[in-house]
């Protein structure tokens, strides 16, 4: 059943289509990391104004981002500090030097005085040493993305800026690397029901206040204070995000499967990569459950490859399973498009005397479809330029989220293969341990957990339907799970106690040894 939607905001959009479906927007070169340093961004600028994953209404955030360009400098547009360290054996020689240097390459600031720094560091190889530190620990440090769309890894809220588009002395906000996914991730955590836990999990972590209780988060995020001035320029804020939907299951599984993770209680910010990961998989699962529901469709499912030394069936069905779910998206604009034409007013504009002028005057109002239409003479020219075009924009972005994001997290792979399936990496099997295993659980146990919150096929009993229509060999998917078995004792999270009896553990969970075992 179709979700009611919200009512649609103003925004730069050439098209209401994709909007209507997923939100503005959904943004395949946004990968998760990125996401969730925006989401970081607009709950840390919402905190300080007092209304943390709070909606005033429905679809107004509005919310002013921190720049840090001094900061950005120093770290991503500073390739001469070795050099300074090494040439110049003096402090003041170094420092002299060094803000020379800064005050010519520096880009964004008008004012590019970074002498407040003389003052905090004790020595200028101190000050080097910090930078080096912060610069390896970077967020996607080596990629070849210019200076101003790279990023600290999130301490605390001193670390989280926005993307921009940097000059010699200006800067503008750029939607290329931050293009709202992380602000709908907002939205949905605020619709969860879970808003409040949420918060308090973040917190807990260090990542949205800044004020010092001694505590490692607080350290971190306070050293990268020290590279920034004690006023720093603030962005503009723009207009909102839309989220078409007020509650959604979706929304509430992930800030449950956030809370789960949390209860590991894993040391400093080991578990900060694995909110990454489960962002990135909701997202996903949302993205594909909304198409889904558009086309009327089957729920979502995954046939999972745990790979083999050599390829089996299986691969094959998982390689076919990956492309059925990349083209949903793109039968979800197929079928929001035929909705239209069955609409009433369509029917209504059909009917009127003037049908062509009446049905250009619908499309443009439904479609915020802005072109001439003047070669255009009849209802079934328009609506099917109106498909033609909206395909087209499509293909460009959103009909990528898929592709994109399953590698990202770990759930597609096109390794040893020519074509792309789903095959789990390690990070993303221990993130799905850390979230679904509290307690010592057997292993048959966790594989229907993995399909009933996720959609992943993995053993012989979560294809049943498969292989009961004759889709496939039960055989194949009794040795896939065996595979993650082995796989699982390899990286520590299974234990076998007999022969026919696996647990699959959680390490940053305790409970007594059954004194059988």
């Amino acid at each position: 059943m179709l979700a009611e939607r919200l009512p649609r905001i103003k925004s730069d959009s050439d098209f209401w289509v994709d909007e209507a479906i997923w939100g503005h927007r959904l943004y395949d070169e946004q990968t998760p990391w990125l996401c969730f340093l925006e989401f970081l961004g607009v709950a840390s600028s919402e905190n300080a104004s007092g209304r943390a994953f709070v909606e005033e209404s429905f679809n107004s955030l509005r919310y002013t981002p921190n720049r840090r360009l001094h900061l950005r400098n120093i770290l991503f547009n500073n390739p001469f500090l070795p050099s300074v360290l090494e040439q110049y054996k003096s402090e003041e020689d170094r420092w002299r030097r060094w803000f020379e240097l800064m005050s010519r390459a520096a880009g964004g600031l008008v004012d590019t005085d970074f002498s407040y720094l003389k003052k905090r560091f004790g020595s200028f190889s101190e000050f080097a040493e910090v930078v080096k530190f912060l610069q390896a620990s970077s967020i996607e440090g080596d990629s070849n993305k210019r200076w101003s769309s790279k990023f600290v890894f999130p301490y605390g809220p001193d670390c989280l800026y926005e993307d921009l588009r940097v000059g010699r002395t200006e800067a503008s906000n750029d939607r290329r690397f931050f293009a709202r996914t992380g602000e709908l991730l907002y939205l949905m955590v605020c619709r969860s029901g879970l808003n409040c836990e949420v918060f308090s999990i973040l917190s807990q972590l260090g990542l949205l206040e800044s004020s010092s209780n001694g505590s490692s988060a607080r350290k971190w995020n306070s050293l990268v204070a020290l590279l920034q001035p004690e006023h720093d320029a603030k962005g503009k804020g723009g207009a909102s995000a839309y989220l078409p939907y007020s509650r959604l299951p979706e929304f509430t599984a992930l800030a449950e499967d956030w809370s789960q993770l949390a209860a590991c209680k894993m040391p400093g910010y080991d578990s900060v990569p694995h909110f990454v990961t489960l962002a990135g998989l909701h997202m996903l699962l949302y993205y594909l459950r909304r198409a889904t529901v558009e086309i009327c469709g089957e729920p979502v499912k995954f046939i999972i490859e745990i790979v083999a030394p050599k390829k089996t069936a299986l691969r094959e069905l998982s390689a076919e399973s990956y492309q059925f779910n990349d083209a949903l998206s793109e039968k979800a604009v197929r079928a929001y498009i035929a909705d239209f034409t069955k609409s009433s007013e369509w029917q209504q504009a059909l009917l009127d005397q003037d049908s062509v002028t009446a049905a250009k005057e619908l499309i443009s109002e439904y479609f915020e479809w802005e072109r001439n239409l003047e070669n255009l003479t009849t209802p079934d020219a328009l609506i099917e330029q109106v498909l033609n075009d909206v395909l087209s924009r499509h293909k460009q972005h959103v009909k990528k989220f898929h592709s994109s994001w399953s590698r990202e997290i770990g759930l597609a792979s096109a390794r040893a293969s020519r074509r792309t399936r789903y095959a789990p990496t390690d990070n993303l099997l221990k993130t799905l341990v850390f979230t679904c295993v509290t307690r010592r659980m057997e292993f048959q146990e966790f594989l229907v957990i993995l399909y009933e919150k996720y959609g992943f096929v993995i053993g012989d009993k979560q294809a049943e339907s498969l292989v009961s229509s004759g889709g496939a060999d039960q055989e194949i998917f009794s040795q896939n799970a065996a595979r993650l078995e082995e796989r699982l004792a390899r990286l520590g999270l299974l234990r076998r106690l007999s022969d026919a009896c696996a647990y699959v553990q959680n390490p940053y969970f305790s409970e007594p040894e059954d004194a059988s075992a």
